[in-house]
């Protein structure tokens, strides 16, 4: 259980640790290992070290390198200078971390070495470049943060109202956004996520954190399994053989997958001899789960399974289906409301939806975010009425379960990454040969959905293969279309409006739901 005397925010854990465990072993990654007063310890001299670049109260500290245990040292520094930490997607283009760079009006870029090159392409993109910081290795043409011989300095007193997290999603628009992530969304996890079943951490466990660290669910387990003294190992990238081996070697017993790394794990050699014995809770989420591979999952890792349902923009609470719920007439729902939170399928018009009712999912509670960075009216919109609307049509049934049925929003989810198809649409545009694109999600047994363009084009076909390429020197690989199909006219409402919908029902045809 997590000391709630000492620990009332994220930034309070190395220091509480520290007196409660010190000696006990807290991060390792790799061949390095840390105890909790080593966490402490680092955490200290690289606030000092933050401080001599200029960091200060309000400060946006970008970050752009694996999970490691650098990553945590710059993270509690970074808050306990009352500055906020931005770490950003490895999987995106330079153009488009150079976006991100500017928007988020970053005051350095904290790099580590093998991030390096894509850091410089990024920068020498932007409008008005960001220092380049390096952290865990010396390059001549960079500052490199502090080093082990750095004064300790203690951390400024917390507060409530600071930000945090400054987490990036993808836009409507094709422009991210940035969320604002503040103490006091974390305090409420830190309250409240102890009393979510299967997130009961014990301190004699230990957390294996496979999920990317600019993402909410490797963020918070790892922040979570650490705020309950855990050991908590993370894997720089994931490789579902490592993986496997360390499960069963570092006997642990607390995981996060998303649906997509089951899936690889599973069909990893030796999976059906891998030893899951210590294993006791698997959390899943990010996207939805096909039923056939949730049932295979629990048949071979015989453990509990706890799913989770919510958003960047909720710290990544909303609901969930706890372990005693995995029943097989609710696989398919997303659960009932965390504690803290409120959970309600509204009509257009912003009254509660009937029981069985179609409409849109939306949210409630002190985990949702106060908006996002410099978007007043991207703020307004998400938070209209009071609620934040996630843009999943879903429905309650009359036990109070909720289920997501389609998206409202155009996004799609593809191995637990959003990607909004103007993003896609607007790198395919100037494709030779494209006269016009619309991309949809269709199904996918491995990602759950997959990102498709449908094209018209000027004379001749075009060569798929070549729309692809085109798309991948523009935005990160995992956004462009896996495959193109080509129609002579995209279908439209009398406003000229591209219809979705009816593009996508031909792919969907006979799901029981028309998300992956």
């Amino acid at each position: 259980m997590i000391d709630h005397s000492r620990i009332r925010f994220f930034g309070d854990i190395p220091y509480a640790q520290e007196e409660l465990r010190g000696d006990r072993p807290g991060l390792e990654s790799g061949d390095r290992r840390w105890t909790f007063a080593q966490l402490a310890d680092r955490t200290r001299r690289t606030i000092t070290a933050l401080k001599a670049v200029g960091i200060g109260e309000g400060d946006r500290v970008a970050w752009l390198g694996a999970g490691g245990l650098h990553w945590f040292e710059a993270f509690f520094a970074t808050v306990g200078l009352r500055a906020c930490f931005a770490p950003l997607n490895l999987r995106l283009a330079p153009a488009e971390l150079a976006f991100i760079l500017d928007d988020s009006e970053a005051s350095l870029l904290l790099v580590t070495e093998d991030q390096l090159a894509l850091a410089k392409a990024a920068v020498a993109e932007m409008e008005s470049p960001v220092r380049i910081v390096t952290i865990g290795f010396s390059h001549p043409d960079h500052d490199r943060l502090g080093n082990d011989d750095a004064a300790p300095s203690e951390p400024l007193a917390q507060r409530p109202e600071d930000d945090i997290f400054q987490l990036y999603t993808s836009g409507t628009t094709g422009l991210p956004k940035g969320v604002r992530l503040t103490n006091a969304n974390y305090e409420a996890f830190l309250k409240y996520s102890p009393q979510v079943e299967g997130f009961d951490y014990d301190a004699s466990e230990t957390a294996l954190i496979v999920m990317p660290m600019f993402h909410v669910a490797g963020t918070n387990v790892s922040l979570a399994a650490l705020a309950h003294g855990c050991r908590t190992i993370i894997e720089p990238a994931f490789d579902p053989a490592s993986v496997l081996r360390r499960i069963g070697e570092e006997r642990v017993a607390q995981i996060f997958l998303a649906p997509t790394l089951i899936q690889m794990l599973l069909d990893a050699p030796g999976a059906g001899d891998a030893d899951f014995s210590s294993l006791r809770t698997v959390s899943y989420g990010a996207s939805p789960i096909p039923e056939a591979l949730l049932r295979r999952a629990q048949e071979t890792m015989r453990c509990q399974f706890v799913q989770y349902y919510g958003m960047t923009e909720s710290a990544g609470a909303g609901t969930y289906l706890a372990p005693s719920q995995h029943q097989p007439d609710l696989l398919r729902s997303c659960g009932k409301a965390w504690p803290g939170m409120e959970a309600q399928v509204q009509r257009d018009d912003g009254s509660e939806a009937d029981v069985g009712e179609v409409g849109e999912i939306v949210l409630r509670g002190a985990m949702v975010t106060p908006g996002y960075w410099k978007r007043e009216e991207a703020s307004a919109d998400a938070l209209e009425g009071g609620w934040l609307h996630t843009g999943d049509a879903g429905f309650r049934d009359a036990d109070g379960y909720f289920y997501v049925h389609d998206r409202i929003k155009d996004m799609i989810v593809t191995g637990g990454e959003n990607v909004y198809p103007a993003e896609v649409e607007n790198a395919i545009s100037g494709c030779p040969g494209v006269v016009e694109v619309a991309v949809i999600g269709v199904p996918s047994d491995r990602w759950g959905e997959e990102v498709k363009a449908i094209v018209v084009c000027a004379g001749d076909p075009v060569d798929p293969d070549s729309v692809i390429a085109w798309t991948k020197e523009r935005i990160a690989g995992f956004k462009a279309p896996k495959s193109v199909d080509i129609i002579d006219a995209l279908p439209r409402n009398p406003s000229g409006k591209i219809l979705r919908r009816e593009l996508r029902a031909t792919y969907w045809e006979g799901r029981d739901r028309t998300v992956g």
